[in-house]
């Protein structure tokens, strides 16, 4: 198939945009933070084509059910578009793009099912557009790709770019906390509790590290794309995301990348090490230093960089895999986190859906040993994760693809809004600290709900 693309001027931004063509079934990944190196591109996708949506090993293709492995099914989809021209630099311009929850590793591995769900949604959630609207940051630029799918590319692309031009920029107003009650599965005592058993798994050799998460909920009568809206300005994030779909929305400020590939390069980037920011600049910089010189945080780091590098090795060509950044600071509104990035060469036969399935689900938010500590996590969390920890993002049809880690992100379907925070527990954990951890994260979330 061939994609066209166009490029076209407008004074307006990426999120004034989406608020022209939002609908359900458009997704927006936005890059909302202003960083050069993270923040490159945003995506909206809109007129959807195929829906493919998966729960265990049924799948559903625009409501057609069928059985069998969803990664597989969703790899032979990708390849029936296939796109070859790989002239353009853009790394997304048509494709599939969605999320899988964290329970998409119950189809990879067995695992106790003792825990709770309370929300069910699709393990597996993918749109295939036959438009992409592509913001390039970097170089200030803006295109509309079109498949022609469902219509002529040429009046489809003419039909966007006029009603973007005759949109009008979305102001902004003060984001105003308001007193609500939070609920958690935990107790404060249970989490603290948690945490020593965590330690516990630790000292007897079970585990090295493992992500304890508390899971937040409240009810709201707040619009989704409200929540949306403040959350990208309070707290904006490299690998946001926000859609409306079937009977719930998610809603994502995510800082972490789990996997970008393009062609053939993958390149996974684990965040370990939180502090929260400052009062004031003496005390941002105290917080900023504590976590750079932490050797705990840098132990706990490096111990899933190990396990990210493993995982990569399993679809990388020998001796490909490096890593390239080990102990980076990195900014954000309310914390700092410590961050590495590793990068590989993929191996001819592997295709960007096999290579996330291979490494999913990210082991910044599992620990390591990875299987073994999805166990843990299972007993002593009690409630399934959904999609807190998955991933969000796209699929490309000439074979790239780029993906979050669901943190810092918001379930909500009907008046109830659903949120997960978490952190690596070591046997050097202090549990009031990992405790406080949570609501340092939590901040934003709870704020804009």
């Amino acid at each position: 198939m061939e994609v066209l693309v166009k490029e076209f001027k407008s004074n307006l931004d990426a999120f004034s945009i989406y608020s022209l063509f939002r609908n359900k079934d458009v997704i927006f990944l936005d890059s909302s933070l202003k960083d050069k190196n993270l923040s490159k591109y945003s995506f909206i996708g809109i007129n959807t084509f195929l829906k493919f949506k998966s729960y265990g090993d049924t799948i559903w293709i625009n409501n057609e059910e069928f059985k069998g492995d969803a990664f597989k099914k969703l790899e032979d989809l990708i390849n029936k578009y296939h796109v070859e021209s790989k002239e353009l630099s853009l790394p997304f311009i048509g494709g599939a793009m969605g999320y899988f929850s964290y329970d998409m590793g119950r189809n990879l591995e067995t695992l106790p099912t003792t825990a709770k769900e309370d929300i069910k949604i699709p393990e597996a959630y993918f749109l295939f557009y036959d438009n992409i609207i592509i913001f390039d940051h970097l170089n200030n630029k803006s295109y509309v790709s079109s498949m022609g799918v469902l219509q002529d590319k040429e009046k489809s692309i003419e039909g966007i770019i006029n009603r973007i031009k005759n949109g009008k920029k979305v102001e902004y107003e003060e984001v105003k906390g308001v007193n609500k009650e939070f609920k958690s599965n935990f107790t404060k005592e249970e989490y603290l509790n948690g945490v020593e058993t965590f330690r516990e798994y630790i000292r007897s050799g079970d585990i090295y590290i493992g992500n304890l998460t508390q899971r937040f909920h409240c009810t709201t009568e707040r619009d989704s794309y409200d929540i949306y809206k403040d959350l990208r300005r309070i707290n904006p994030s490299p690998f946001g995301a926000y859609m409306e779909v079937d009977d719930f929305h998610i809603i994502s400020s995510s800082p972490e990348r789990f996997m970008s590939i393009r062609d053939g390069h993958v390149e996974t980037r684990p965040i370990k090490g939180t502090r929260p920011r400052g009062e004031n600049q003496e005390e941002d910089e105290k917080n900023r230093m504590e976590l750079l010189n932490s050797e705990k945080d840098k132990s706990e780091l490096l111990m899933i960089v190990d396990l990210e590098r493993n995982d990569l090795s399993k679809v990388c060509k020998n001796h490909s895999v490096k890593v390239t950044e080990l102990f980076v600071i990195e900014e954000y509104s309310t914390v700092f986190h410590l961050v590495s990035t590793i990068k590989g060469d993929l191996k001819d036969n592997v295709s960007s859906v096999k290579c996330i399935k291979e490494c999913f689900p990210g082991g910044s938010i599992t620990g390591a040993p990875k299987i073994r500590t999805m166990e843990v996590i299972e007993e002593v969390e009690g409630i399934r994760r959904n999609i807190y920890t998955g991933a969000i993002g796209y699929f490309d049809f000439r074979g790239n693809a780029d993906f979050n880690i669901a943190i810092r992100t918001i379930v909500k379907k009907d008046d109830k809004a659903y949120f997960g925070v978490g952190g690596g527990i070591t046997f050097e954990s202090i549990k009031e600290d990992e405790y406080e951890e949570t609501l340092h994260k939590a901040k934003a979330l709870m704020r804009v709900l």
